[in-house]
């Protein structure tokens, strides 16, 4: 059965991702690698973990929501969540990213947040 599995990742919009970055880095020890956010390996044994990352306030990645924030969460099978959130009449993205990273969904939640669904590669 398709279903979440994890936590992905936290993603937000900020004023000036690099200060924030250097902020969180020096006052909560944050490793802050070179693409402006932190992963986080909850469980090296696993092909997923958590990312935290800073955006630009003015991206355009969570669109169409208007919220601040966008939450990933690991899915164990992104086409059958797909499909079965389709079924359900939750408004789910057309497209579909893959990439060395895994296979990408997004879907809007009731509040209009936008949910990124990702199945890390095997």
């Amino acid at each position: 059965m398709a279903k979440v599995i994890g936590m992905g990742g936290f993603f937000f919009k900020s004023r000036d991702p690099k200060a924030l970055g250097e902020w969180y880095a020096q006052h909560l020890g944050l490793s802050i690698e070179g693409w402006g956010g932190v992963r986080f390996d909850d469980d090296p044994s696993r092909s997923g973990y958590t990312v935290w990352c800073p955006f630009a306030a003015d991206t355009d990645y969570f669109a169409p929501s208007t919220q601040p924030y966008m939450i990933n969460f690991r899915v164990d099978d992104l086409d059958g969540m797909l499909a079965k959130l389709r079924e359900a009449g939750v408004t789910v993205d057309d497209r579909v990213e893959e990439s060395e990273f895994g296979r990408f969904g997004w879907i809007m939640d009731p509040e209009g947040t936008r949910i990124e669904l990702w199945q890390p590669p095997a």
